[in-house]
């Protein structure tokens, strides 16, 4: 705990004969540290006799001329002591007395007493301690709270406000049921944790002190309608976590916006019994929509509801390109976008590449892995990859030219053996003109018989 800011609201001199009091106003957080001042000119006050005191406990620490020093039994006892006066300090003439770990018991008028060759003077320190407390500390939802701020002894005129991390509250605050200066009393929430803050104002000065409030029920998710993310394809964890030492019953994780109600059997993420998470091991569309974790625990049912988003990434083809786009099931949180390219060389070795932003890239010849990651406003909501394969696409191309130009090398090839067929029959012919020249009768004959049997096979073809 730390000093609360302490101020000197005013300083009285009291001159009689021979002797001189001085009184010093200091606030101070309980369980902080806290140094009552009490110094002098060391030529003045060596060798000086130094008494502290306290009103209502006698002597706290005295320190005779001769050096001889003595504590005083209601402050000693064990070897160990909360209040100290560090001798370090006593050449320079400073007697301030040091109390640790401050006690409400120990607001008060404490008096510095420096005696030295017949005169007196009486330093006086008015302490009030400020503490603020709260019943019970961690209070389950529902319960009623109560918290109080104190300052001991009472400083007349003070005014006390109440804040909750660092925002004011009121009687018109959710879940405040009573506020009367000091006293306040809630109903606990999650809207209610975190750090209360009482402030005590007296004309300019302001004196603070703090307490942290936690609030037992489920703490995962931690608010009601809490978005989650979850990639498309890949294994995720529903949470439903209560207060650790919990043991609910009746715990199960549903979606509601079904006719009818989804309940999730899938296997638990943990096996403590405050633990009632469950996993879902492969995303799919479907599972995009609104749950409740629920579960009874001391006799209190505890209800939290959630929403599940779910990533994906589209790719298609445009003009050599692949566009790559992020798409969520529900944007309204995600306030930008970045790509980040992975991809490996023959080795194995990792390579990133720059980002890129925007809900959708186009990509060339960056084959490998992109991970989208969609951002809000309080950092990264989550991240969805895919895997680019542009050899795939090549190798289509590839084949359509390849299957293309066999066809032509096969029609090709058909003309040609054709047109062999016909100079091996024109060959033939030739040869048989060459042994009947012989016979100028037999020729006719035969060139008759030739002809005919070319009409024949053309008619046979032409059938």
């Amino acid at each position: 705990m730390m000093l609360v800011e302490s101020v000197i609201c005013g300083v009285i001199f009291l001159l009689t004969k021979g002797a001189r009091c001085e009184v010093t106003e200091l606030i101070a957080e309980a369980g902080s540290q806290v140094v009552l001042p009490c110094k002098c000119e060391a030529s003045q006050c060596d060798p000086a006799a130094i008494t502290w005191g306290k009103d209502d406990k006698g002597t706290v620490w005295r320190k005779q001329s001769s050096g001889l020093q003595y504590w005083g039994s209601k402050w000693f006892g064990k070897g160990d002591t909360r209040v100290r006066c560090p001798h370090s300090e006593f050449a320079k003439g400073d007697y301030s007395l040091q109390i640790n770990g401050l006690k409400e018991e120990d607001g008060g008028l404490y008096t510095c007493k420096v005696e030295l060759r017949g005169h007196v003077t009486n330093k006086k320190v008015m302490l009030r301690v400020l503490q603020v407390s709260i019943s019970p500390s961690a209070p389950m939802w529902g319960e009623l709270v109560s918290a109080q701020c104190t300052l001991t002894p009472r400083l007349d005129g003070a005014v006390v406000q109440w804040m909750l991390n660092s925002y004011p509250l009121g009687p018109n605050t959710a879940g405040v049921t009573n506020l009367n200066e000091g006293r306040l009393t809630a109903k606990a929430a999650d809207k209610l944790a975190g750090t209360w803050t009482c402030s005590v104002h007296k004309s300019k000065n302001v004196w603070k002190a703090s307490v942290e409030l936690s609030v037992k029920g489920i703490i995962q998710p931690p608010k009601d309608d809490t978005k989650l993310y979850a990639a498309l394809g890949s294994p995720f964890t529903m949470p439903c976590v209560f207060s650790p030492g919990f043991s609910p019953t009746r715990t199960l994780v549903e979606k509601l916006n079904r006719r009818i109600p989804q309940v999730f059997n899938n296997r638990s993420a943990s096996s403590s019994s405050w633990d009632k998470s469950i996993i879902i091991q492969e995303v799919v569309p479907e599972n995009e929509g609104k749950y409740t974790c629920t579960g009874i625990t001391k006799g209190q049912r505890l209800t939290r509801t959630m929403h599940l988003v779910v990533a994906k990434i589209v790719m298609s083809k445009k003009k050599g390109s692949m566009m790559l786009s992020c798409q969520l099931s529900d944007s309204s949180e995600v306030t930008d976008y970045e790509w980040v390219h992975v991809s490996y060389d023959i080795n194995g070795t990792e390579s990133v590449g720059p980002i890129l932003r925007g809900q959708t890239v186009s990509v060339k010849e960056s084959g490998g892995e992109w991970m989208c990651r969609y951002i809000g406003k309080n950092g990264v909501l989550g991240n969805v990859t895919t895997q680019v394969h542009f050899m795939a696409g090549l190798s289509g191309e590839k084949s359509s030219s390849v299957s293309s130009n066999t066809g032509t090398v096969v029609g090709l090839s058909f003309l040609l053996v054709i047109l062999l067929l016909i100079l091996a029959q024109m060959y033939k012919n030739h040869q048989r003109r060459k042994k009947i020249l012989q016979y100028p009768a037999l020729e006719t004959i035969v060139h008759t018989v030739s002809n005919e049997r070319e009409e024949r096979e053309k008619n046979r073809v032409k059938e």
